[in-house]
């Protein structure tokens, strides 16, 4: 299926660094830096970007260019025209990166990490896998992910969630994760250091057509639910993400003052959510929205 690019713009703790972020991999697991057009040449976007009289460098990682300006300029008022370049060169399908070098394999390490549900692990790798999180419930909702598919063909795998740089598996109680820990570890190093496909390009879309569906809605939400989800996205998701897990926010009732969340990942199912909810989310947003929520209740993803 034909990539089709968009570009959000970052700002970083550096005010002359910007960074543009795709919504699909850029590169294979390799970041690239460079100072000067010269050093550009196996780079024909970079080397395109170095045209613009404000770029001191230019780096490219997985899903994000990044580049450092020239203090003539501001970024305010020529951020957009370099988005829109920069998304336009990726839909004319002309290469990122052409060296040869892109395409040797590339060292993968892969530590597993227990999370607060016995049942889920996570595996962290040193690679960004993922843009956004996807979560699998069998191999039939896998289709659009080879890598999840692949993984569905061990018995003792029960559902699959991928974000960031990590993949939480969730298992059948048959088995022990002394027993299975390190095939998983094995498997998973070798399926990325081949280069392999992780997720499709339809994948991808759809996700991101959710997302925007997501942003849409935000927009028709009345405010005491537009604050529910700024502070879950701020405060709570970053912390639920670090134990594997992921949290979304699903219904504010403005009579009973109830909110409803869906956990997804380690947090689905976690004998410790209930928890969670009543002693850290449920009291923080009792205590940042005052008299306006009353409970949360969460939905297994």
């Amino acid at each position: 299926m034909e990539k089709n690019f968009e570009i959000k713009i970052e700002t970083t703790s550096n005010p002359g660094i910007i960074k543009f972020e795709a919504n699909y991999f850029l590169t294979q697991h390799t970041s690239y830096e460079f100072e000067n057009i010269d050093q550009a040449k196996s780079s024909p976007l970079a080397q395109q970007l170095f045209y613009l009289p404000f770029v001191k460098r230019v780096f490219i990682a997985q899903n994000f260019v990044a580049i450092d300006k020239y203090d003539i300029v501001e970024w305010s008022d020529v951020q957009d025209e370099v988005a829109e370049q920069i998304k336009n060169y990726l839909n004319s399908d002309q290469p990122v990166i052409t060296e040869t070098e892109s395409n040797k394999k590339v060292a993968i390490t892969i530590y597993a990490e227990s999370t607060p549900n016995p049942a889920v692990l996570k595996f962290v790798a040193n690679k960004k896998l993922v843009t956004a999180g996807h979560e699998f419930k069998n191999i039939d909702e896998a289709k659009e992910a080879p890598l999840a598919q692949e993984l569905f063909h061990f018995p003792f795998v029960k559902e699959v969630y991928m974000a960031d740089n990590y993949i939480s598996i969730s298992k059948y109680d048959m088995a022990d994760w002394n027993d299975i820990t390190l095939e998983i570890r094995e498997f998973l190093r070798n399926y990325l250091e081949q280069g392999k496909e992780i997720l499709s390009a339809h994948a991808t879309t759809s996700k991101n057509e959710v997302e925007k569906q997501a942003d849409v809605d935000f927009e028709k939400l009345d405010d005491v639910s537009k604050d529910i989800v700024n502070i879950i996205e701020e405060y709570i998701k970053p912390a639920v993400a670090s134990d594997g897990g992921n949290i979304l926010f699903d219904s504010y009732d403005p009579e009973s003052k109830g909110v409803k969340v869906i956990l997804q990942g380690a947090c689905s199912g976690c004998p410790s959510s209930t928890f969670t909810l009543k002693n850290g989310i449920e009291n923080m947003l009792k205590e940042m929205l005052k008299d306006k929520v009353e409970y949360v209740e969460a939905l297994n993803g």
